[in-house]
C-alpha cells in the first residue's frame, strides 16, 4: 500500500493483564506496517515503503535496517527465536534472510518452472523451518491458488502442507514446534468467508477453530502457548482488506470461545505477523484513522 498523507497510522502495544494500549509512534506522513517485537523485548520492527525501520518499544527515533540488495520488502516479515535475523518476503517474490543489524542478504526460496510467489509468516520454535504461503497458478489464472508449504530457512526443497484449492494464509508455528495455525477458506460456502485452522506440521489432524459469521484471519499464538490472538473483519469481507472496523479477538489455542480483545480502524497492515512480546501479556499492532 502506498503512503496517504490523509491517513494516521499508529504503532501501539496492548496489554492483556490491564486491557490498556499505549500509543508507541504515529505518523501522517508515512504509513507503516506489520510489527515484529524482538526476543529482547526493547523493539518493534515494522516495514514501511519497502524498507524495515526498528523502533524503541518506549517510543523514539526510527532505525532502518540495511536489506543489502533486496528488492523491497511487504509486511510479511518474521524474526529467528535468537533474534539475530530477520527473514523478509521481498517484491521479487522470493524470501530472504538479513542480519538484524543489517548486512548481506540471502536469498532462501527456490526458483520455479510456473510462477511462484512466496509470502512469509512464521518460522519453527528451533529457527530450523519456515512457514509461508506459495502463490501459484490455478484454473487458467496466473497466481490463482495460495496454499501453505515450509522450506528449510538455510536453503532447500519447498514442502506443500496443504493440497486443497480453498484458499489458505498466516501459517505460523505454535510455541512447541507441533502444529501450524493458519486461516482458509477450507470450511467456507460462501467465498472470503476466512476461519482459523491448525494442523501438524505435516499437514495431518487438520482442525477448525472457529466458525462464527465473521471473517477471521492471522492466528497468532502468545511465547507462552497459552493465547491464541488472531484479527476479525465483519461478516463479508473478502481477502484482508485495509480501512475495515476490525476486532483482535483471543481464544485457546485449541479453540473455544472468543474474547474481544480491542476494536478499532485497520485491517492489512495491523496485525499481519506475529507481534507478541516475550511476555505473553502485550503484543504490538497498528491502526489507522
Amino acid at each position: 500500500m502506498t503512503s496517504d498523507s490523509a491517513r494516521r497510522a499508529q504503532l501501539l502495544t496492548h496489554s492483556l493483564s490491564t486491557g490498556e494500549s499505549t500509543l508507541v509512534f504515529e505518523s501522517t506522513d508515512r504509513h507503516f506496517e506489520a510489527p515484529n517485537w524482538t526476543p529482547d523485548g526493547e523493539r518493534l520492527i515494522i516495514n514501511s515503503e519497502g524498507l524495515l525501520f526498528a523502533v524503541p518499544v518506549d517510543g523514539g527515533d526510527w532505525t532502518p535496517i540495511d536489506l543489502g540488495e533486496v528488492p523491497g520488502v511487504n509486511n510479511d516479515h518474521v524474526l529467528s527465536p535468537d533474534g539475530d535475523t530477520v527473514y523478509v518476503s521481498a517484491n521479487d517474490g522470493h524470501l530472504y534472510a538479513v542480519p538484524l543489524v543489517g548486512g548481506a542478504p540471502r536469498r532462501v526460496s527456490n526458483e520455479h518452472d510456473a510462477p511462484f510467489r512466496y509470502f512469509l509468516h512464521g518460522i519453527s520454535p528451533d529457527g530450523t523451518t519456515l512457514a509461508y504461503v506459495g502463490v501459484e497458478p490455478y484454473q487458467g489464472k496466473e497466481f490463482g491458488r495460495a496454499s501453505i508449504f515450509t522450506i528449510p530457512a538455510a536453503g532447500g526443497p519447498d514442502t506443500r502442507v496443504t493440497d486443497f484449492p480453498a484458499p489458505s494464509d498466516g501459517p505460523e508455528f505454535s510455541p512447541d514446534g507441533s502444529w501450524i495455525y493458519f486461516n482458509s477458506e477450507y470450511a467456507a460456502q460462501t467465498p472470503g468467508h476466512a476461519q482459523l485452522f491448525r494442523m501438524r506440521p505435516d499437514g495431518s489432524d487438520l482442525e477448525q477453530l472457529t466458525d462464527d459469521e465473521r471473517v477471521n484471519w492471522f492466528p497468532h499464538p502468545s511465547p507462552d502457548g497459552q493465547v491464541l490472538l488472531y484479527l476479525s473483519y465483519p461478516p463479508g469481507v473478502q481477502g484482508h482488506p485495509a480501512d475495515k472496523d476490525v476486532i483482535l479477538r483471543s481464544m485457546s489455542p485449541s479453540g473455544g470461545p472468543c474474547t474481544d480483545v480491542v476494536a478499532f480502524f485497520g485491517g492489512q497492515g495491523t496485525i499481519n505477523v506475529n507481534s507478541w512480546a516475550p511476555d505473553s501479556d502485550r503484543f504490538a499492532y497498528v491502526a489507522y484513522s
